[in-house]
Order: structure tokens, then sequence, then C-alpha cells
């Protein structure tokens, strides 16, 4: 019955970090989120956001090549209660990461990473071939 429960939650339908939402149980095995992101692009770049509020920068890797995302980190719990009382446990603490691959080939040494205010993570990737439209006159002959 619990890992019918388990998988249910485990649909990716649940948001950030929702991959890996479990029932509290007696044991506490290590596993590893995955992080939710948006990906779009502009005329000149493509942008990739993802929720990490929470996370200390310092705890963020990340790493571009020219068709592959890679974004790891790891969110500190502050303070666990020690009650053994809790009734949901939804927030993830710990490990996560995610790979994805690029619509477009990218210029991966000019991406540039960004934090808001609101814990928002903000890549952005040049892409590498601008491809501009060229109107063509036709000739007579």
């Amino acid at each position: 019955m619990r890992s019918e429960i388990e998988k249910f939650f485990s649909d990716d339908d649940f948001g950030s970090f929702g991959s890996n939402t479990k029932l509290i149980a007696n044991d506490e095995e290590e596993t590893e989120g995955q992080l939710s992101i948006d990906m779009y692009q502009t005329d000149d770049d493509v942008v990739v956001k993802a929720p990490v509020a929470g996370v200390d920068p310092g705890e963020l890797e990340i790493s571009v090549t020219e068709d592959m995302v890679h974004i790891k980190g790891h969110r500190k719990e502050e303070h666990k209660e020690e009650t053994k009382d809790y009734f949901l446990s939804e927030c993830y603490w710990g490990s996560f990461s995610r790979s994805q691959s690029l619509p477009v080939p990218v210029i991966a040494e000019k991406a540039e990473a960004s934090i808001n205010k609101k814990g928002v993570l903000t890549i952005k990737i040049p892409k590498a071939n601008k491809s501009k439209s060229k109107i063509l006159k036709i000739k007579s002959e």
C-alpha cells in the first residue's frame, strides 16, 4: 500500500521537488530531488529559470555545454522538530539536480547566472547561431 501511495505522489504534477515527496516513516532514506525549471528563448538567448528559495548560492553548481544545462544543489534544513507527530512533510530538504538538453546550440562560455530576491535562479545562455532571415530578390533572366 505504501509503495502505491508513494508512486501516486511521485507524479510530476506536484511541482518543484515534488518528484520526491514521501510519506513520513521510520526510515530516513536519502533521495535526490528533481528541480523544476522553465525554459524559453528570446532572439538572442536561451533562458532557464528555477525556484531555489532557501538555497545558499554557494550550494549551487551550474554547468553549461553547447547543448545541455546541468544544475545541482543542496537545500539545508535549518531546524527539524524532534517530534514524530508530523501529519504531512512535503518541503524538500537535501540534494537536488536537473539536467536538460537545450533546444538550440549555445555559447556556453558566455552563460550568466543570477538569483533574485525571491529566490528564482535565472540562467541566460547566448545562442550560437542567431539566424536572421534575408529576403531574396528574384532576378529575371
